[in-house]
């Protein structure tokens, strides 16, 4: 039977989880981007920034996570 390392296991799932969020935040930034020049409009609007917002705050709660991330004591 093997053992499962805690630590190893714990580090993945914060990467999991920051990866996740750095996901969502691509797409956040990708539709606020992406959306004005499908539409053929290139102007700000109040959706725009909030989307723009949004991906930006998910991706700095992305590296927060990452500060989660443990060694082993040597």
């Amino acid at each position: 039977m093997r053992l499962r390392d805690p630590l190893a296991t714990h580090n993945e799932r914060i990467k999991l989880r920051a990866g996740f969020l750095n996901a969502l935040a691509i797409g956040f930034l990708g539709f606020a981007l992406l959306r004005p020049l499908v539409e053929g409009t290139l102007t700000v609007n109040l959706l725009t920034l909030v989307f723009l917002g949004t991906g930006v705050a998910l991706h700095a709660g992305a590296n927060y996570i990452l500060r989660y991330l443990e060694k082993e004591d040597d």
